[in-house]
């Protein structure tokens, strides 16, 4: 694994534009003038275009702190692509009921909207829409699309921009079930970042088969004082209850404490991929 090289131009994202990611990806973009935001049909579909060099980077969604882990996103970086993660950003959400210009809310059948934004106002659609249908999209701002084109009583869930991109009327503001909601991207390339002082890493492992394989493990890093930030199970796709843990956790893999702890904790580990060291994002 190499350190990071200079600033991607090709940035793939989960499009269309007017969705959240392309939100993080114009955020990562930055102030460039040379980056070009690449629209892709799913989340897959923008990694895929990483491993194959059609793109630098792709920004995909991580975890959402309502909702969770994005599955796709980590089944992706786990038994998938060989990509690193190379930066992240978390970037507050908020969700608009949108509708065609001549709906109105009273008339409304059904609601599109991505899976996670569903979820993520699964409250306000029970309290306000009891018998309204739901339907999955591919994204937020597909949905959008699709009820502008179904008429008055179609509406999506979507952030506020996906409604002046399609020129539709936004219902109500701030629909989501939490307003601390956020969601966390991560920046997914050939190489991670170098060191900057302020660092992430994500780490892949799975244990031995013995007791106490994995309390051994995670004492590793308490034992060098290193903040473990979160900490989940994933299958492993070789037979029921075998596991893969990944785990994020203070410093950058070239940190001395972090390399000694993931060195004294070998013994115990069946396998170990570090998915990437980072700038860690400031939290909303």
């Amino acid at each position: 694994m190499s350190n990071a090289s200079p600033s991607p131009n090709r940035i793939a994202y989960l499009g269309p534009a007017g969705t959240f990611t392309e939100q993080a990806a114009a955020l990562f973009a930055g102030e460039s003038t040379s980056s070009n935001l690449m629209p892709f049909p799913s989340i897959t579909a923008s990694a895929e275009a990483v491993a194959h060099r059609d793109a630098d980077v792709a920004v995909v969604p991580f975890e959402n702190s309502l909702a969770g882990a994005v599955g796709e996103t980590h089944d992706l970086i786990i038994h998938q692509l060989d990509l690193y993660i190379r930066d992240e950003l978390v970037i507050p959400i908020e969700h608009c009921l949108i509708a065609a210009p001549n709906a109105d809310i009273s008339d409304l059948q059904v609601i599109y909207s991505h899976p996670q934004a569903l979820g993520q106002c699964q409250r306000y659609l029970s309290r306000r829409f009891p018998r309204t249908r739901t339907e999955a999209t591919l994204s937020t701002a597909q949905a959008v699309a699709r009820a502008v084109e179904l008429g008055d009583q179609v509406a999506a869930i979507a952030p506020r921009r996906a409604a002046q991109l399609h020129d539709a009327q936004i219902l109500e503001f701030g629909i989501e079930d939490d307003h601390r909601n956020a969601t966390r991207f991560v920046v997914l390339a050939h190489e991670d970042h170098s060191p900057t002082g302020d660092d992430r890493s994500t780490i892949l492992f799975s244990t031995a088969n013995r007791p106490g394989a994995l309390l051994r493990v995670l004492q590793h890093f308490a034992d060098a004082d290193i903040n473990l930030t979160r900490i989940e199970s994933r299958p492993a796709r070789e037979r029921l209850g075998t596991y893969l843990f990944l785990i994020d956790c203070d410093g950058h893999r070239t940190d001395p404490a972090l390399a000694l702890a993931l060195e004294h904790m070998e013994p115990d580990l069946e396998q170990l991929r570090i998915i990437g060291s980072y700038p860690r994002a400031p939290r909303p």
